[in-house]
Protein backbone atom coordinates (compact mmCIF):
# COMPACT_ATOMS: atom_id res chain seq x y z
CA UNK A 1 0.00 0.00 0.00
CA UNK A 2 1.84 3.56 -0.91
CA UNK A 3 0.97 6.10 1.56
CA UNK A 4 -1.60 8.64 1.13
CA UNK A 5 0.60 12.13 1.44
CA UNK A 6 3.69 13.09 -0.09
CA UNK A 7 5.59 13.98 2.55
CA UNK A 8 4.33 10.51 4.30
CA UNK A 9 5.94 8.56 1.54
CA UNK A 10 9.35 10.72 1.99
CA UNK A 11 9.49 9.12 5.49
CA UNK A 12 8.09 5.67 4.26
CA UNK A 13 11.30 5.93 1.87
CA UNK A 14 13.39 6.61 5.48
CA UNK A 15 12.17 3.55 7.41
CA UNK A 16 13.79 0.53 6.85
CA UNK A 17 11.14 -2.58 6.46
CA UNK A 18 9.96 -4.37 10.33
CA UNK A 19 11.18 -1.24 12.28
CA UNK A 20 10.01 -0.07 15.51
CA UNK A 21 8.26 3.24 15.48
CA UNK A 22 7.27 5.72 17.95
CA UNK A 23 4.89 8.48 15.84
CA UNK A 24 3.86 11.67 18.44
CA UNK A 25 1.67 13.87 17.90
CA UNK A 26 -0.03 10.90 15.62
CA UNK A 27 -3.07 12.29 14.64
CA UNK A 28 -5.76 9.34 13.34
CA UNK A 29 -3.10 6.91 13.22
CA UNK A 30 -2.44 7.34 9.17
CA UNK A 31 1.02 7.29 8.75
CA UNK A 32 1.44 4.64 11.46
CA UNK A 33 -1.13 2.35 9.37
CA UNK A 34 0.64 3.23 6.35
CA UNK A 35 3.90 1.90 7.73
CA UNK A 36 2.46 -1.34 8.82
CA UNK A 37 1.42 -1.75 5.69
CA UNK A 38 4.11 -0.82 3.22
CA UNK A 39 6.70 -1.36 5.65
CA UNK A 40 6.04 -4.33 8.24
CA UNK A 41 6.28 -1.60 10.91
CA UNK A 42 5.54 -1.95 14.48
CA UNK A 43 4.95 0.38 17.63
CA UNK A 44 2.76 3.29 19.14
CA UNK A 45 1.36 6.58 18.49
CA UNK A 46 1.29 9.35 20.96
CA UNK A 47 -1.64 11.80 21.04
CA UNK A 48 -3.76 13.49 22.88
CA UNK A 49 -6.82 14.53 21.27
CA UNK A 50 -9.87 12.35 22.17
CA UNK A 51 -11.52 11.58 18.61
CA UNK A 52 -8.20 11.40 17.25
CA UNK A 53 -6.96 8.58 19.58
CA UNK A 54 -10.18 7.06 18.97
CA UNK A 55 -9.78 6.94 14.84
CA UNK A 56 -6.58 5.60 15.88
CA UNK A 57 -8.30 2.65 17.69
CA UNK A 58 -10.51 2.42 15.01
CA UNK A 59 -7.52 2.00 12.43
CA UNK A 60 -6.10 -0.90 14.83
CA UNK A 61 -3.48 1.46 15.54
CA UNK A 62 -1.78 1.11 19.22
CA UNK A 63 -2.06 4.48 20.72
CA UNK A 64 -1.41 5.97 23.97
CA UNK A 65 -3.25 9.50 25.17
CA UNK A 66 -0.74 11.80 26.62
CA UNK A 67 0.87 15.13 26.44
CA UNK A 68 4.62 15.20 24.50
CA UNK A 69 5.19 18.39 26.41
CA UNK A 70 5.11 15.60 29.83
CA UNK A 71 7.92 14.03 27.76
CA UNK A 72 8.72 10.49 27.07
CA UNK A 73 10.07 9.05 30.26
CA UNK A 74 7.62 6.14 29.44
CA UNK A 75 9.64 4.69 27.50
CA UNK A 76 12.94 3.01 28.08
CA UNK A 77 16.10 4.27 25.98
CA UNK A 78 16.91 2.61 22.73
CA UNK A 79 13.18 1.41 22.54
CA UNK A 80 12.61 2.28 18.73
CA UNK A 81 14.38 2.22 15.54
CA UNK A 82 12.68 5.64 14.40
CA UNK A 83 10.75 8.60 16.06
CA UNK A 84 8.91 10.19 14.28
CA UNK A 85 7.57 14.33 15.17
CA UNK A 86 5.36 15.29 11.79
CA UNK A 87 3.99 19.11 12.12
CA UNK A 88 4.24 19.28 15.59
CA UNK A 89 7.84 20.40 16.68
CA UNK A 90 6.69 24.23 16.40
CA UNK A 91 3.15 23.46 18.69
CA UNK A 92 5.65 22.02 22.11
CA UNK A 93 6.69 24.15 24.63
CA UNK A 94 9.97 22.47 24.79
CA UNK A 95 11.29 21.61 21.41
CA UNK A 96 15.21 21.17 22.14
CA UNK A 97 14.21 18.66 24.56
CA UNK A 98 11.92 16.59 22.35
CA UNK A 99 14.69 16.08 20.09
CA UNK A 100 16.71 15.01 22.93
CA UNK A 101 13.87 12.67 24.24
CA UNK A 102 13.42 11.50 20.76
CA UNK A 103 16.80 10.34 19.99
CA UNK A 104 17.66 9.02 23.68
CA UNK A 105 14.74 6.57 23.16
CA UNK A 106 14.97 5.74 19.30
CA UNK A 107 17.83 5.04 17.15
CA UNK A 108 16.92 7.75 14.82
CA UNK A 109 14.89 10.53 14.67
CA UNK A 110 12.32 12.11 11.81
CA UNK A 111 10.51 15.67 12.28
CA UNK A 112 8.71 18.04 9.82
CA UNK A 113 7.79 21.20 10.12
CA UNK A 114 6.50 23.92 8.33
CA UNK A 115 9.19 26.97 7.08
CA UNK A 116 8.84 30.74 8.86
CA UNK A 117 11.41 31.04 6.64
CA UNK A 118 9.29 31.11 3.08
CA UNK A 119 9.17 33.76 1.07
CA UNK A 120 5.63 34.47 1.67
CA UNK A 121 6.16 34.56 5.15
CA UNK A 122 8.52 36.90 4.98
CA UNK A 123 6.80 39.59 2.27
CA UNK A 124 4.17 39.26 4.86
CA UNK A 125 5.99 40.20 8.12
CA UNK A 126 8.59 42.63 6.91
CA UNK A 127 6.13 44.28 4.05
CA UNK A 128 2.90 43.98 5.56
CA UNK A 129 3.78 44.01 9.11
CA UNK A 130 1.32 41.49 9.72
CA UNK A 131 2.25 37.77 11.44
CA UNK A 132 2.28 35.84 8.13
CA UNK A 133 -0.96 33.31 7.56
CA UNK A 134 -0.35 30.86 4.68
CA UNK A 135 -1.71 27.39 3.64
CA UNK A 136 0.99 25.99 5.29
CA UNK A 137 0.11 28.19 8.78
CA UNK A 138 -3.22 28.58 8.09
CA UNK A 139 -3.95 30.15 11.67
CA UNK A 140 -3.90 33.53 12.96
CA UNK A 141 -1.75 34.95 15.42
CA UNK A 142 -4.26 34.36 18.56
CA UNK A 143 -5.74 31.19 17.82
CA UNK A 144 -2.65 29.33 16.30
CA UNK A 145 -1.38 25.99 18.29
CA UNK A 146 2.46 26.85 17.03
CA UNK A 147 4.26 28.44 19.72
CA UNK A 148 7.48 27.73 18.37
CA UNK A 149 8.05 28.60 14.64
CA UNK A 150 11.45 28.34 13.07
CA UNK A 151 13.66 28.37 9.43
CA UNK A 152 15.86 25.56 8.23
CA UNK A 153 18.89 27.76 9.13
CA UNK A 154 17.38 28.11 12.90
CA UNK A 155 16.56 23.69 13.10
CA UNK A 156 20.22 23.29 11.27
CA UNK A 157 21.94 25.38 14.12
CA UNK A 158 19.62 23.81 16.80
CA UNK A 159 20.81 20.52 15.61
CA UNK A 160 24.14 21.78 15.69
CA UNK A 161 24.17 23.02 19.33
CA UNK A 162 22.30 19.48 20.49
CA UNK A 163 25.30 17.25 18.54
CA UNK A 164 22.82 16.17 16.22
CA UNK A 165 23.57 14.59 12.86
CA UNK A 166 21.41 14.98 9.76
CA UNK A 167 20.96 12.34 7.83
CA UNK A 168 19.05 13.84 5.17
CA UNK A 169 16.57 16.38 4.41
CA UNK A 170 13.96 17.48 2.14
CA UNK A 171 11.35 20.27 1.48
CA UNK A 172 7.60 20.71 -0.02
CA UNK A 173 5.31 22.68 -1.10
CA UNK A 174 2.25 23.35 1.03
CA UNK A 175 0.64 20.67 -1.00
CA UNK A 176 3.17 18.04 0.74
CA UNK A 177 4.58 17.91 -3.40
CA UNK A 178 8.51 18.17 -3.56
CA UNK A 179 9.46 20.85 -7.19
CA UNK A 180 13.07 21.31 -8.88
CA UNK A 181 13.08 24.81 -7.48
CA UNK A 182 12.70 23.67 -3.93
CA UNK A 183 16.37 22.55 -4.16
CA UNK A 184 18.31 25.24 -4.96
CA UNK A 185 16.32 27.32 -2.35
CA UNK A 186 15.34 25.05 0.25
CA UNK A 187 14.98 28.01 3.17
CA UNK A 188 13.31 30.27 0.46
CA UNK A 189 10.74 28.16 -1.54
CA UNK A 190 10.01 25.48 0.96
CA UNK A 191 7.05 25.67 2.60
CA UNK A 192 7.39 22.29 5.07
CA UNK A 193 10.78 20.71 5.52
CA UNK A 194 11.89 17.24 6.68
CA UNK A 195 14.83 16.21 8.53
CA UNK A 196 15.97 12.60 9.49
CA UNK A 197 18.75 12.79 12.03
CA UNK A 198 20.79 11.26 14.63
CA UNK A 199 22.94 11.47 17.42
CA UNK A 200 26.31 12.25 16.33
CA UNK A 201 29.11 10.16 16.44
CA UNK A 202 31.66 11.21 19.08
CA UNK A 203 35.40 10.24 16.95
Amino acid sequence: MTPSRVDFRIIADWIRPQSRVLDLGCGDGTLLDDLARSKGASGYGLEIDDGLVTACIKRGVNVIQTDLDAGLSEFDEGSFDFVILSLTLQAVKYPDRLLREMLRVGTEGIVTFPNFGHWRTRWQLGLLGRMPVSRALPHEWYNTPNIHLCTLRDFAALCRREGIQVLESQVVDHAHRPRFGLRLFPNLLGEIALYRFRRARVP
